[in-house]
């Protein structure tokens, strides 16, 4: 995990869903919901310039956002 990413997982005790910051222990938000993990997880990772990784129930990566400096942008 990169330092400079937040993530979408699920919570450890099967109670819904965790945002953490890459490299910490402790989530910074927990939800009820997936779409509410990734709601306040995109509004993070725009505030603070991170890529948004969105993972599945079995911990697969299911999406990314970029918002800060992305190393491969499109042109044109």
């Amino acid at each position: 995990m990169s330092k400079n990413e937040h993530h979408v997982v699920p919570s450890k005790n099967d109670s819904g869903w965790d945002v953490k910051k890459a490299g910490s222990e402790r989530a910074s938000i927990h939800t009820d919901t997936k779409q509410q993990a990734i709601d306040k997880g995109r509004e993070i990772s725009q505030n603070q310039h991170t890529e948004l990784v969105i993972h599945n129930r079995d911990g697969e990566i299911s999406e990314k956002d970029s918002h800060g400096n992305d190393p491969y942008p499109p042109r044109g």
